[in-house]
């Protein structure tokens, strides 16, 4: 890459290098609401993608606003007033900004659970607005299933998530009526902060056989402190994404996030090379699913799988990055 620039201290990450101005290239901002294991293992899965598909390292501004709203309108307004060809916003809160410049430039969204809910889409399969992506919608009946599997006699479940992040809120309905079918009490904890974290993991842990956590990024930014609680605790958190499994939570059921990110790059490469975005639809990930599960936690769990896991062709065994 030309040129590489990290600013520190005012939360947020720039990588960029040529402008349309200087090499007449076609340039593409992308933005992350914070840094995390998922977040980064899209947007570095796209660039690669991109690269495949003919692209320059150069022609990218890569920002990340450190989980601070603020910073976050003032990244996207900057590549609005820059000119860019395309806006690949990474999450629902930065599609959520990003979406109010749709008029004036195409933005590609990744990691948008409900495209719906978050106010993006009317219709998901016929974009109306100048605005497509890909979904990571987690589908909670699945982790659900899988953790009936593994824990059979479970009677409490809990759920710690933020109250800041209208996907979470949508995720914990969806398991109070699951809860309800299966005759399961479902205890709930919400945070609004990364400091509320530790108190909340504390009290919820004591209070149930397992945590779902669904993926959120609040959550998901701050997996070390939860690892850490749910290892002293003994007890099994399921999450709403692969990459939080590989960050220390037990197992969930899902999307490959790298393939997530190369979709969101072949929808861009679509979008530059002129195809309309209402023909586009958004596309998401909820068919051949995979189950994946931290090796380290199944030792120290102490847990022996059901043989339709231990079967299972779809069981991916990780490691903690």
């Amino acid at each position: 890459m030309k040129k590489i620039i990290v600013m520190i201290g005012i939360g947020f990450l720039l990588l960029t290098g040529c402008t349309k101005k200087e090499e007449g290239k076609q340039t593409i901002g992308v933005v992350q609401i914070v840094e995390h294991t998922s977040l980064n293992t899209i947007r570095d899965s796209f660039l690669d993608e991109m690269n495949v598909l003919g692209y320059d390292e150069d022609c990218f501004e890569l920002q990340s606003a450190g989980g601070d709203e603020s910073t976050l309108n003032t990244i996207v307004q900057k590549f609005v007033s820059d000119d860019k060809d395309c806006i690949v916003a990474i999450a629902t809160s930065s599609a959520q900004v990003a979406a109010k410049y749709e008029d004036q430039l195409p933005v590609v969204f990744s990691a948008v659970s409900d495209p719906i809910g978050a106010g993006l889409l009317k219709d998901p399969n016929a974009p109306e607005r100048n605005i497509t992506g890909t979904s990571d919608e987690v589908q909670v009946d699945q982790i659900l299933d899988l953790a009936l599997q593994i824990q059979p006699d479970m009677k409490t479940i809990g759920v710690l998530y933020s109250s800041s992040e209208a996907n979470s809120a949508v995720y914990v309905q969806q398991l109070e009526k699951l809860c309800e079918e299966k005759g399961l009490k479902l205890v709930k904890r919400s945070i609004t902060a990364v400091s509320d974290l530790q108190s909340a993991m504390q009290s919820l842990s004591a209070d149930v056989e397992s945590i779902f956590v669904p993926n959120d990024n609040t959550i998901a930014s701050s997996m070390p402190i939860l690892v850490k609680i749910a290892k002293e605790k003994k007890i099994p958190v399921y999450a709403g994404a692969d990459s939080m499994v590989q960050d220390g939570a037990f197992a969930t059921v899902g999307i490959d996030y790298e393939e997530l990110g190369r979709e969101t790059a072949r929808m861009v490469d679509q979008v530059l090379k002129g195809k309309e975005i209402r023909g586009i639809p958004v596309k998401v990930f909820k068919d051949d699913l995979n189950i994946y599960m931290n090796k380290d936690r199944l030792i120290e769990l102490d847990i022996a799988l059901p043989k339709s896991i231990t079967d299972n062709e779809r069981l991916h065994m990780v490691g903690e990055k």
